[in-house]
């Protein structure tokens, strides 16, 4: 069943100035994780709009302590993601005839070889501080974030997709927030740390 861990108390904008409260919403998924998800009502109508899978972690404890920590700039770029939902283009019309026997042969684009590596590791330098790791993050590009994205297995949640490196950044924090508390947790040590900045309630 699902449930709401966290409602927060400010409102957000979305691209029009319209005003939605968010909360973080969490249930058990069919294959024994715990899913997470945002939610966001719409102050002066009441509709309420969700995220695909933000998070997904082991168990609710480690789901709620995810959601506690998020930042009001992942809030603000989810919703942004639920406002602008890819479009899915026209079907193509199909041709009769194919003017070519086959697809044009591989060709290796320039630069392919550079794939950008993860120059930093998230978990050692979270446990430096949380804002240590977010200043690190926000000093990269997005394909340095992505990078890491990949490396370190986070693509789990949504905000994994995010277009802008702040929001890239603030994924990262709260994934490995996440996961860093979930072993803590699992060694038998409680996590601690504000509830969002504060303004989670």
């Amino acid at each position: 069943m699902a449930e709401v861990l966290v409602e927060f108390d400010a409102a957000i904008a979305g691209s029009d100035g319209t005003p939605y409260v968010p909360k973080a919403c969490t249930r058990l998924g069919p294959d024994g994780l715990w899913e997470g998800w945002l939610e966001f009502t719409d102050v002066e109508t009441g509709v309420v709009l969700r995220s695909a899978r933000e998070t997904t972690q082991p168990t609710r404890a480690d789901v709620m302590y995810w959601a506690t920590g998020l930042s009001r700039v992942y809030l603000e770029g989810a919703l942004a993601r639920v406002l602008s939902p890819l479009r899915r283009s026209a079907p193509p019309t199909v041709s009769a005839e194919p003017t070519y026997d086959g697809p044009a042969p591989a060709i290796e684009p320039a630069g392919a070889l550079l794939v950008p590596r993860p120059v930093i590791d998230p978990f050692d330098v979270y446990a430096q501080g949380e804002q240590v790791l977010r200043q690190e993050l926000l000093a990269l590009s997005t394909d340095h974030l992505r990078a890491i994205i990949r490396a370190y297995g986070l693509e789990g949640g949504a905000g994994a997709q995010a277009l802008t490196p702040a929001v890239l950044a603030e994924y990262v924090v709260a994934e490995v927030r996440a996961r860093v508390g979930a072993a803590r947790s699992t060694n038998g040590i409680t996590p601690t740390h504000p509830e969002a900045n504060g303004w989670a309630r």
